[in-house]
């Protein structure tokens, strides 16, 4: 089987219909390249969750702002980069949800999740850009 990796690099407004189109997008592709059904979950919402947090978070759902997504499926791995136009976090601050402490709380979850489903996550700058990575697991289903 070849290696030629599907990828893209789109700037779509915030706004939570560009991303389901984009999450279906990343799904067609997943699938291509015949992604378990795990590895499918996984990568559906860690993206899904970054997404919504770049437009709602970030950007404020403001239609004027953008979000830039460049992605790669290759057979070995996923690769993802979202970027807003917002003014960033410092992922440190964000409480950790599993404490009891915490439990009640709103924010958190998202990035927990995108954290416990990747292989790679990275913050750059000033938080206004995610890079992940999700290594394949097993061989194509």
């Amino acid at each position: 089987m070849t290696d030629r990796a599907i990828a893209a690099d789109v700037i779509v407004p915030s706004d939570l219909a560009e991303a389901r189109r984009l999450q279906d997008e990343i799904e067609v592709g997943l699938q291509a390249k015949r992604y378990g059904d795990r590895d499918l979950f996984a990568i559906k919402l860690a993206v899904e969750e970054a997404l919504v947090n770049a437009m709602k978070h970030g950007n404020q759902l403001d239609p004027a702002k953008r979000v830039r997504v460049a992605y790669s499926i290759s057979e070995r791995a996923f690769e993802i980069r979202i970027e807003d136009e917002g003014p960033g976090f410092n992922p440190t601050d964000v409480p950790d949800p599993t404490l009891p402490e915490n439990w009640e709380r709103t924010c958190g979850r998202g990035v927990h999740i995108i954290k416990s489903f990747m292989t790679d996550v990275t913050y750059h700058g000033r938080g206004n850009v995610v890079s992940m990575s999700k290594l394949r697991n097993g061989s194509p289903e």
